[in-house]
């Protein structure tokens, strides 16, 4: 395809479908750099009330990076994938700390942070601060899959990115990169999922009786009742205890939950 006519395809898309967030609307680095580590491997309908209960509870770096973890916790449960609730957290003691509380606008110092990946770091600053830089997410991958591509498969990313660089908008990336996310979501609708044909595409696994699933229970029962003993938690989770041993070891080697005295609780 002409890179004129998909610029042109993509921005008139845009105009007639925009979807309008709060993060969005009000694009501060503090609400862009919570929203794009919420929006990891979770879907955006799932992140829209969290979000508001987010930045209510933690309207700063400075209030995220000094408050107990066990609150960033409570806010992030419903989530998913907890340990994006550690990083967060780390992220903004990072900042605080060694920034004052300002978001650096260089990818390069962003993907240093944890739990912030190359894609996350350009993406931040991106939508932060409305500068050009150049990535791949899902459904920017579904876009230029099925506009390039379209009777191909295990296509590379490395064959997109030099596409993605063509067609970037350096006057107005920001609102270039909606525009790409909210055509990706629209072709997943629309079409069998053009990600499919990626390289980098697999399946996820089934959440229902994974250990992802245990793992979002255990914590759970321990923001419930603040420390359990591992019968404790075998009966509450309906599990055997050696498999909660298994998933406790887990979470206590990524610094979720601690060990003392036979007790299993939340990291203080």
């Amino acid at each position: 395809m002409n890179i004129k006519t998909f610029q042109q395809k993509i921005w008139d898309f845009y105009s007639a479908n925009k979807r309008d967030f709060a993060w969005r609307l009000n694009p501060t680095p503090y609400n862009v750099f919570v929203s794009e580590i919420m929006l990891q491997q979770t879907q955006t309908f799932r992140i829209i009330d969290k979000f508001e209960l987010f930045i209510t509870r933690f309207p700063d770096f400075k209030t995220l990076a000094q408050a107990p973890f066990v609150d960033v916790l409570e806010c992030w449960k419903g989530l998913g994938y907890n340990r994006r609730a550690k990083f967060i957290q780390q992220a903004a003691q990072h900042i605080w700390t060694n920034y004052n509380g300002e978001l650096p606008s260089d990818p390069n110092v962003l993907v240093k942070l944890p739990g912030i990946g190359p894609a996350t770091s350009c993406s931040i600053v991106s939508f932060a601060f409305n500068l050009p830089t150049i990535f791949i997410e899902t459904n920017i991958r579904a876009v230029y899959l099925h506009e390039f591509f379209p009777n191909q498969t295990e296509i590379h990313d490395k064959e997109l990115m030099p596409l993605v660089e063509q067609t970037a908008d350096t006057e107005n990336p920001r609102d270039w990169y909606y525009a790409l996310t909210d055509y990706g979501v629209h072709l997943k609708k629309e079409f069998k999922n053009p990600c499919k044909k990626s390289k980098h595409y697999t399946k996820q696994s089934k959440f229902e009786g994974s250990d992802r699933q245990l793992r979002g229970k255990i914590l759970e029962q321990l923001l419930l009742f603040k420390r359990c003993t591992a019968p404790e938690l075998a009966e509450l989770c309906a599990t055997p205890e050696e498999k909660i041993y298994s998933i406790t070891q887990d979470l206590i080697n990524e610094n979720l939950i601690e060990f003392d005295n036979n007790f299993f609780m939340i990291k203080r």
